[in-house]
């Protein structure tokens, strides 16, 4: 038996604000699913990102996260925060990454470049 990892699942309230918002940041486009789902359609070789919705909103840390790799960290921290994301502090303390989290608080990292 053989599997393929084909989508990467992330609960959302708002499910198009939330795709659109990774759209941007990821430079991916998006398509909306005939059943409220959307999805961000990935390069080849990497899982779609499939956004479900979900009446509840996030409580805890992330048991799962993105970590994304920039050609310039200190530029894509900032497009980023500038787009809505925010930093938050999960206990990372001094590292080389930078813990941000989305507009509906989930975590992702981004980061030192790699030359």
């Amino acid at each position: 038996m053989a599997l393929r990892f084909s989508d990467l699942c992330i609960d959302a309230n708002d499910v198009k604000a939330l795709a659109t918002w990774w759209s941007e940041v990821l430079g991916w486009p998006a398509e909306d699913a005939d059943d409220g789902d959307v999805v961000l359609r990935a390069p080849a070789g990497a899982p779609d990102w499939l956004f479900l919705p979900v009446p509840e909103g996030k409580t805890i840390k992330n048991r799962i996260h993105m970590d994304l790799t920039p050609d310039d960290q200190q530029a894509e921290v900032e497009r980023v925060i500038g787009l809505g994301a925010r930093r938050v502090d999960i206990g990372q303390g001094e590292q080389t990454w930078v813990v941000l989290a989305d507009p509906e608080g989930n975590e992702f990292c981004i980061l030192a470049a790699q030359g």
